[in-house]
């Protein structure tokens, strides 16, 4: 529990009390709700076009704390009560400030007003999802690479499993992590709409898909010697007589080839 929380936690405790002080008068029934927003637990959503059509975003004081792609208000409430235990109330309107540091995000851009509710997460999903964010808009890497990222080189499969469980896809961006292999993957909303997402951003999924099967995971620049994961801003500047493939970063070491200091092929896990 970080000191935020211990915070929120004595104004509730703070707040009980005061109840308990009322004896037997009956509370009004706004009561639970102004406790919540208090400690800054009090969910409110709205709803949002984004690349992958209608969204629901629910936030409260400590940041956005889902995103759900849907139309039905019910169905989303559902669904967020069931994932969290809390009710989130409807906004007809999303608050301007967090709308555009929203619209920010979704369009790959870094905004110091987004924050994120990853309460209910623990260390090494926090940072999991805190390397995805890392990764540009417009490129990939594999679970592997995270797993390097964060000192947990064997964690690969408990990474994909932080990665779908990722209560804000979308502004945190899992759709850029792909398979060891070099393949797409799943997507919490879906594999077509992980490929639609990709796209938009500049990245073709079928070529993805052709190097996995071709067994290449990484360019190499004859000039410079340097190697990097394909969708790397330094691999796509490489010039179709200067580029070397290689199907292991073991391989392009052997080869006299440095990692890239950008994007950081993980070859040291390999």
């Amino acid at each position: 529990m970080n000191g935020e929380e211990r915070t929120g936690l004595r104004e509730m405790r703070h707040l009980l009390r005061e109840l308990a002080d009322l004896g037997d008068v009956q509370a009004p029934s706004s009561i639970i709700p102004t406790v919540l927003s208090r400690v800054g637990l009090a969910d409110v959503y709205f709803s949002l076009e984004s690349p992958i059509g209608r969204v629901f975003v629910a936030s409260n004081d400590h940041g956005v704390s889902s995103v759900m792609p849907g139309e039905d208000p019910t169905r989303f409430e559902d669904a967020f009560r069931a994932r969290f235990g809390r009710a989130a109330r409807r906004l007809a309107q999303p608050p301007p400030a967090l709308a555009g540091a929203i619209e920010a995000g979704l369009s790959g851009l870094r905004s110091k007003g987004l924050r994120f509710d990853l309460r209910g997460r623990s260390e090494f999903e926090r940072a999991v999802l805190a390397k995805a964010l890392e990764i540009p808009r417009g490129q990939v890497r594999p679970y592997t690479w995270i797993a390097v990222e964060i000192g947990r080189p064997r964690a690969v499969r408990a990474v994909g499993t932080a990665l779908g469980r990722n209560p804000v896809p979308l502004l945190i961006p899992c759709h850029r992590v792909v398979r060891s292999d070099g393949r797409v993957g799943n997507y919490a909303f879906g594999s077509e709409a992980k490929r639609a997402l990709l796209r938009g951003e500049g990245v073709l999924p079928v070529h993805l898909e052709q190097l996995a099967e071709a067994g290449v995971r990484y360019y190499g620049s004859s000039t410079t010697h340097i190697f990097c994961y394909p969708t790397c801003q330094h691999a796509q500047r490489i010039s179709d007589p200067h580029r070397v493939t290689f199907r292991s970063a073991e391989e392009a070491v052997a080869t006299g080839y440095r990692p890239c200091k950008v994007c950081r092929p993980a070859w040291s896990a390999e």
